[in-house]
C-alpha cells in the first residue's frame, strides 16, 4: 500500500513539474515577442506606397518603415487609410507613426511631431501629351486636381493668388490621374516622384513647379512621442550603412 501511495505521489509530482515547466516556457516565449509598432499610410501614392496585384501594401515608405522597425526591435503593423485622415489618427493616438510621403510643413508641425527628413522630391504639374499648358501662367482658366490634405493642395492654393485657376481636391492620386486622362481636369499637381511614374505609365506630359520649396518628407508622430529620437537615430544609421540609398535606388531611381 505504501509503495502504491509513493508511486502515485511521484506521478503527481512529475505532472505538476511538467505543467510548471510548460507555463514557464510560455512566459519565456512571450517575453521574446517583439512589441508592435503601428504605422498608418495611404496606399495610393506609388512609388512610396501602393498595393501590388495581390493586395499587399508595398513601396519605398513601407520598406523604410520595416527597416526602422527592425533597427528598433519592433514588429511593424500597417494601417491603410485616406491621406486626409492621417493627422487625425496620430492626434487620437490610434497609430504610433505615419509614413506616407508626408512633407513636414510648418502647418502640420502645429499638430504632430516629425523626424528628420528622409527624402526631397519637389512638385510637378501633369498634363495630357500635346497640351498647350507648359508653364504656371498657362494654368489660367484651367482646372487643377490635387489630393486632399497634401502639400500640393496647400501649394496650389498659394498659386491661385497669382494665377486664376479652378482647384479640384480629390481623395487620392489614382482619381487625379483618371480625371486628367478622361479630360475632366486639365492638370494634376503631384509630388514629382509620383508624377514621374504616372508619366511613364499613362504617356502623360508635365513640367516642374519652379516655385516649390518642399520641406522634405518625414515620419510623423503624435505630439510628444518618445519615438521621435529613436527613429531619428535609426534613420541616421540607415543613411550611414547605405540602406537608405539602397531603398532609394530600388524605388526612386528616376529622381536621383
Amino acid at each position: 500500500m505504501k509503495k502504491t501511495m509513493l508511486f502515485l505521489m511521484l506521478i503527481f509530482t512529475l505532472v505538476v513539474m511538467a505543467a510548471c515547466g510548460q507555463k514557464d516556457g510560455a512566459k519565456e516565449e512571450k517575453s521574446t515577442d517583439k512589441k508592435v509598432l503601428t504605422m498608418a499610410t495611404s496606399a495610393d501614392f506609388a512609388p512610396f506606397e501602393s498595393r501590388d496585384p495581390s493586395g499587399k501594401v508595398v513601396g519605398f515608405d513601407i520598406d523604410l518603415a520595416n527597416a526602422i522597425a527592425d533597427e528598433l526591435g519592433y514588429k511593424l503593423e500597417i494601417k491603410d487609410m485616406k491621406f486626409d485622415g492621417l493627422i487625425g489618427a496620430l492626434q487620437a493616438k490610434r497609430v504610433d507613426m505615419v509614413l506616407a510621403g508626408m512633407s513636414a510643413t510648418e502647418k502640420r508641425k502645429q499638430n504632430v511631431d516629425f523626424s528628420t527628413a528622409y527624402n526631397h522630391s519637389g512638385e510637378m504639374f501633369l498634363t495630357k501629351k500635346g497640351s498647350s499648358i507648359k508653364t504656371i501662367d498657362d494654368l489660367k482658366g484651367k482646372t487643377v486636381a490635387v489630393q486632399l490634405g497634401t502639400i500640393q493642395e496647400e501649394g496650389a492654393k498659394t498659386l491661385q493668388k497669382k494665377v486664376d485657376f479652378t482647384l479640384k481636391p480629390l481623395d487620392n492620386s489614382t482619381t487625379l490621374i483618371q480625371e486628367l486622362v478622361t479630360g475632366r481636369v486639365q492638370v494634376a499637381y503631384l509630388d514629382k516622384s509620383v508624377a514621374t511614374g504616372y508619366m511613364k505609365e499613362q504617356g502623360l506630359a508635365g513640367f516642374d513647379d519652379p516655385t516649390s520649396s518642399s520641406p522634405g518628407m518625414a515620419v510623423a508622430f503624435p505630439k510628444g512621442s518618445n519615438l521621435v529620437g529613436d527613429v531619428n537615430k535609426a534613420l541616421q544609421k540607415l543613411e550611414e550603412n547605405g540602406k537608405l540609398k539602397e531603398l532609394k535606388d530600388k524605388w526612386l531611381k528616376d529622381q536621383q
